[in-house]
């Protein structure tokens, strides 16, 4: 079953909502416009627990976040070639 809905009205400008409208395709632009503003709120909730883990813990450094980036781009070709393997 879907969450309920409302019926909102919004201002921005022609041009963002007619190039979201083209996007939205048979989903509908209040769909498109539902899930950009779900993804904001997830980013803005992420941006609000680095505050705290930074405030608790420190600045978070750019070489740590690389070194995690390092990381992860590692383990996705490990999967890739693991899965090539397989097959």
């Amino acid at each position: 079953m879907s969450e309920p809905t409302q019926k909102y009205s919004i201002t921005m400008p022609r041009d963002i909502a007619e190039a979201a409208r083209a996007r939205s395709g048979p989903s509908g632009l209040s769909s498109y416009v539902a899930a950009a503003v779900a993804r904001q709120i997830e980013r803005d909730n992420l941006n609000d627990l680095i505050k705290v883990a930074e405030a608790e813990h420190g600045p978070i450094m750019e070489e740590e976040v690389q070194a995690l980036r390092d990381q992860l781009h590692h383990a996705r070709e490990q999967q890739r070639q693991g899965g090539a393997d397989a097959a």
